[in-house]
């Protein structure tokens, strides 16, 4: 679900339960102020910033790329949400990169739009066309290259595997990426949305991962789970039987809780998830 439909709905049963409060909900519009509340990384290593550009077929796409300062570590293709590359996710990609990752945090959208897009969500009216722009081809021909491009950098160990993350609309991206990459060995999918088509087609992005050795973490917001209740059933299955390592799990948060602008931020969900994720990218 990438829609604000329920959002007033999400609030009042979050708020019920004490899970958040409507006052936090405005607090949390700001990035910087929530990226103050985020949890120090234990012994973090120091850190190189830089905005780069990435050659595609469809053209060169911006990017933030953020890496240990001294020795290589596992490259991470890292998809924002459907409000693209603004600094809630280059925060969210320097932490990762604090805890010893190269992070490319790419613009999905630089086909139309150039940049960062905001500091805070711009109404979601304005970014859905932006997505519905973007397919399964342009999923791939992306990953591909931006999977290329890390192999590139000085500081992404080529003698490991790579990790691909997303949220929301990313979710997808991130499956697609180790489908288009055998580099790519561990997927992290956020409340993603079009996991799965149907059961069977070939062209859904679960039947795609399916055919890789990527392993696995899907973590799914408890409203998406209750719009769409078979998906994770449909895919524990089908990883059962590709004999995949696969975290499937709902968790008791809204559509939109890990991204650390968003007006649903749960930390607590969201800080069970991230260390979910750096577990699996151990294994890299």
């Amino acid at each position: 679900m990438c829609d604000q439909d329920h959002f007033e709905q999400d609030v009042k049963e979050y708020e019920a339960r004490g899970l958040v409060t409507r006052k936090q909900f405005g607090a949390m519009l700001g990035a910087g102020a929530i990226a103050m509340m985020l949890p120090k990384v234990a012994n973090a290593v120091t850190v190189t910033e830089s905005e780069v550009t990435i050659k595609t077929p469809d053209g060169t796409c911006d990017a933030y790329f953020v890496h240990p300062t001294t020795g290589t570590a596992p490259g991470v293709v890292f998809w924002p949400d459907i409000f693209g590359l603004r600094p809630a996710m280059r925060q969210m990609g320097k932490r990762l990169a604090e805890s010893g990752y190269s992070v490319v945090v790419v613009n999905p959208f630089y086909r139309k739009i150039k940049g960062t897009t905001s500091t805070t969500t711009p109404p979601i009216a304005e970014m859905m066309p932006q997505m519905q722009a973007l397919n399964e081809t342009t999923h791939f021909t992306d990953a591909k290259a931006f999977v290329a491009w890390l192999d590139t950098q000085p500081s992404v160990a080529k003698n490991k595997k790579m990790g691909a993350q997303g949220y929301c609309m990313g979710g997808p991206m991130a499956l697609r990426t180790a489908a288009a990459s055998d580099r790519v060995g561990a997927v992290g999918s956020f409340h993603g949305a079009g996991l799965v088509t149907t059961e069977t087609d070939e062209h859904s992005p679960h039947n795609q991962v399916a055919k890789t050795k990527a392993r696995l973490l899907i973590a799914i917001a408890e409203n998406d789970d209750k719009s769409r209740p078979k998906d994770k059933d449909i895919m524990r299955a089908k990883f059962a039987e590709t004999k995949q390592t696969a975290d499937i799990a709902v968790y008791t948060a809204a559509h939109g809780w890990c991204a650390i602008d968003s007006q649903v931020y749960n930390m607590g969900e969201a800080e069970k998830a991230w260390a979910k994720l750096l577990d699996m990218y151990k294994t890299l």
